[in-house]
């Protein structure tokens, strides 16, 4: 592991006011060196190995689990075209007690999922390799999640419809978005609840909408 790479993920963080545990910062840096060796090979993401692709693979994450809902018992959260692993597996890594299923539907993209949770030994985390079309309209997955996920999906208001499926009453939409971006139309059932900001040199942002029933 690059001591390097840790004690610039740990700096960026910082820069942006996110402390890393020391047992969470090692566990991303093996993430990380992963996702880059894996893109040798296949195109899992267009980010390079500089500031700007740390800050947007790590930092964006660490950032966004300060803004999950509080539950006792553990979050479950989806991830929807999770790619890459990000923002999945960081937000796994710091969030103590998360249930995750990340959904893409590439296979060799899944295989790489696959093998991070392998190697970093991910308790209560599922790959799957389907649309997430395909999964909604199933009991096992229907109003089954607190937190769903996107980044780099593109949404329309009809995707949001099906995206909405999958979340309980109560449960929050997270949207990681460049701050120009304009706000998706949404359905009746989900309200703009929130719009934090994440890395300031990224222009990023995370736009929240929560569930409020049909």
């Amino acid at each position: 592991m690059s001591i390097g790479l840790v004690d610039r993920m740990a700096g960026l963080a910082l820069g942006s006011g996110v402390v890393i545990e020391p047992e969470v910062i090692d566990r991303l840096a093996e993430y990380v060196e992963m996702l880059f060796h894996w893109n040798h090979r296949i195109n899992l993401t267009g980010l390079s190995w500089d500031d700007k692709g740390l800050e947007r693979l790590v930092v964006e994450p660490l950032i966004a689990v300060s803004y999950l809902p509080k539950k006792q018992g553990g979050l479950s959260i989806v991830d929807i075209g999770s790619g890459g692993g990000s923002p999945a597996i960081p937000m796994k890594l710091a969030a103590s007690g998360v249930g995750l299923r990340m959904i893409e539907s590439k296979v060799k993209k899944g295989a790489f999922l696959r093998e991070v949770v392998r190697r970093l030994n991910l308790s209560d985390t599922e790959v799957l390799s389907c649309r997430y079309e395909e999964l909604v309209a199933q009991s096992d997955f229907r109003e089954t999640a607190d937190v769903v996920t996107l980044r780099a999906v593109r949404i329309d208001e009809r995707s949001i419809k099906h995206l909405q499926q999958f979340l309980r009453v109560g449960g929050a939409l997270f949207l990681f978005r460049n701050r120009a971006e304009p706000l998706p139309a949404v359905s009746p059932s989900l309200r703009h609840y929130q719009t934090c900001p994440l890395v300031n040199s990224l222009q990023s942002s995370l736009v929240v909408y929560q569930k409020v029933g049909e």
